[in-house]
């Protein structure tokens, strides 16, 4: 007979510790219930573009280990696109886009975004956008990064480009329906903020 399984348990730090409550108290998940199948990543269509430096799987477990610099520096829980391809593939029934948002939202929390900056200008670009409008305003977009980055003349033929093609309007399109867009955005906010 052989013996029993020896049980080995992990010590965090309380910084590690605290990491992965935050974690887990932002999103309303825990990550503990993951038992590394991999389906998660097996979907996820940005993985599959190769634009994740670390898989769903990996991030999921890195959370767990208390693993703070290499998540929190980590590309992926930048470029996440919260499709939820993994949480609905996730036989334990984790909310995988949630965790990672909250990683993500963990980040900013504690002032951990310059190594992916741009892309946390793009996104309060975007959702200002969104806000205003109803709908994405390009030119708008692109002048509050321009105004957040002070890269003027970055992607400046491009945008020449673009303008000439019709595909940068002047003015804005707002939608009909703005105030529920608005409304919608506050109840996402409030939800978030739980």
């Amino acid at each position: 007979m052989s013996a029993p399984a020896k049980r080995i348990e992990l010590k965090l730090t309380g910084e590690q510790q605290k990491f992965l409550t935050e974690v887990k108290q932002i999103s309303g998940q825990n990550a503990n219930l993951c038992y590394q199948c991999k389906k998660c990543t097996a979907g996820c269509p940005v993985a599959r573009t190769g634009a994740m430096d670390l898989t769903p799987t990996q991030v999921i477990h890195a959370i767990r280990l208390g693993q703070i610099d290499l998540v929190l520096n980590s590309h992926t829980i930048w470029v996440c696109a919260s499709c939820e391809t993994c949480t609905t593939r996730c036989p334990q029934g984790v909310d995988i886009a949630k965790v990672i948002d909250a990683a993500r939202n963990y980040a900013k929390a504690i002032g951990r975004v310059d190594a992916e900056k741009s892309i946390d200008i793009f996104f309060n670009a975007f959702m200002k956008s969104i806000e205003r409008n109803g709908r994405l305003y390009e030119l708008g977009l692109a002048l509050g990064i321009k105004m957040k980055t002070l890269e003027f003349t970055k992607d400046m033929e491009l945008g020449r480009e673009m303008f000439f093609k019709g595909k940068l309007k002047i003015f804005p399109h707002k939608t009909k329906n703005i105030k529920e867009i608005k409304e919608m955005l506050k109840k996402v906010r409030e939800l978030e903020s739980k």
